[in-house]
């Protein structure tokens, strides 16, 4: 696969040579299977790949991208003629540079070849185990929704005028289900799933029964009064806020002054006990990679240590435009799209504590089990009030369920309120965190 890229790819930055400009040539080879169960019976089997080609011209500080899916040489030839005709009605900025060639990238474990191996068979009976374990955990669970096996693999190339050269492979797979639970007339929704790089490292009863719990700890949920109480939040709650606080580490964002943490570097915006990673290099994560979408080397990036503001991520363009250097944090979806600053695994250090620790000497609090509504937080500054859910916490002990309350703040606050993070740390995706415990939120209720 890569001397197909290779090829295409030197066609592609040849045509560019040849008027006169520089390029980069962004090539992706991309397999996904998608298996969904139902009764055992297999509902959905879908298998597609796709490669293709993007192409960024770079002609006297203006950017013209094409792209195509046909590789031969018409169709090379043809995108580099558009990019070019493109890159004459865009601005110019003398930020628009590639990055240079000669990088130094890590070796990191990104690609599982057994996957492929496994036979399709055995994928199938892996999605039915996972029902299966949902069903089998409690008799309430009476319709499970979606329940399946995926996987993915993928080869990347990256290659430019200036002699870079970055290819690599990728793959994941992972389990997935959601459900329903009845009891009398109330009726609650459960989830789960995991994703991991080796096949053999998943765990279909493990996802069935996290489901099943889910929505069977939910049933007769009731609603409580207004307070404002310690609270507790599970990896997963706690993954959603810094998804949101993902936005204000992010270069562009700081730039475009659509972030709360401009203009913090160096002051403390959080509690100590809150250290922040951007980490692409890490073992577990999904994300992690040896370069990114420009065919910068990736790296750990410390972002928010003991509750202190570090620094930002970027990539090359806002790199450069800051003063400094790409924290090689240049994302991109696929090659139909061009390069921008994001995430790869963000991490929220994990403290020593337990969960039940931290519980444990709570006389009343709160503990969140999932919110709603995260997309109506506002991500400049910090402000949200959503739907939430969960379990109360009396003298130490989880007690009943609750729903039908809000929890409103300042994602600032929240941060600076936290008392401890616990060891329990979790991977969803490129988001990875562990339990938290807050002084106190602001709950409303009856």
């Amino acid at each position: 696969m890569e001397e197909t890229l290779r090829l295409a790819g030197e066609k592609a930055l040849d045509a560019v040579h040849k008027v006169g400009l520089e390029g980069e040539a962004f090539l992706l080879y991309d397999r996904e299977l998608t298996i969904e169960t139902s009764g055992g019976e297999v509902e959905t089997l879908k298998e597609a790949e796709e490669m293709g080609l993007g192409v960024r011209v770079f002609n006297g500080g203006r950017i013209g991208f094409a792209y195509t899916t046909d590789l031969s040489d018409e169709a090379l030839a043809e995108i580099v003629k558009n990019a070019v005709h493109i890159s004459a009605y865009s601005d110019a900025d003398e930020f628009n540079v590639l990055p240079e060639g000669n990088q130094n990238y890590p070796l990191v474990p990104t690609y599982d070849s057994s996957i492929a191996t496994v036979e399709l068979e055995e994928k199938i009976e892996l999605a039915r185990e996972v029902e299966k374990a949902a069903r089998d955990y409690d008799p309430r669970v009476v319709l499970v929704d979606r329940a399946g096996y995926e996987d993915s693999e993928f080869s990347m190339l990256v290659m430019n005028s200036r002699g870079l050269y970055a290819f690599g492979r990728g793959s994941h797979c992972g389990l997935f289900i959601s459900l329903a639970a009845r009891e009398e007339n109330d009726t609650q929704n459960g989830f789960a799933f995991d994703m991991k790089k080796s096949f053999s490292l998943l765990k279909a009863r493990m996802v069935g029964e996290e489901s099943a719990m889910r929505a069977v700890r939910s049933l007769k949920a009731r609603t409580i009064d207004s307070a404002q109480i310690p609270c507790i939040m599970e990896p997963y709650v706690v993954t959603r806020f810094t998804s949101l606080l993902s936005a204000s580490i992010q270069a562009d964002a700081v730039q475009k002054g659509k972030s709360m943490l401009a203009g913090k570097v160096g002051q403390q915006v959080a509690s100590v006990q809150f250290s922040l990673i951007d980490d692409a290099i890490h073992k577990e994560g999904m994300a992690s990679f040896s370069f990114d979408g420009e065919g910068v080397a990736s790296g750990r990036k410390v972002i928010i240590e003991e509750g202190e503001l570090k620094g930002f991520l970027y990539d090359t363009y806002t790199g450069l435009k800051a003063g400094l250097r790409s924290t090689g944090n240049a994302i991109r979806g696929s090659f139909r799209s061009l390069p921008g600053v994001g995430t790869t695994n963000l991490i929220l250090s994990p403290g020593t504590e337990s969960p039940a620790q931290l519980i444990a000497d709570i006389d009343c609090g709160f503990y969140i089990t999932d919110v709603m509504g995260m997309h109506t937080a506002n991500p400049i500054s910090g402000d949200f009030s959503v739907g939430a859910a969960g379990i109360m916490i009396e003298k130490g002990k989880l007690t009943y369920p609750v729903r039908g309350v809000t929890i409103a703040g300042n994602l600032l606050n929240l941060l600076h309120d936290i008392e401890a993070v616990g060891s329990d740390l979790r991977f969803y995706g490129g988001k990875a965190a562990s339990t938290i415990r807050l002084k106190s939120i602001s709950i409303g209720g009856n």
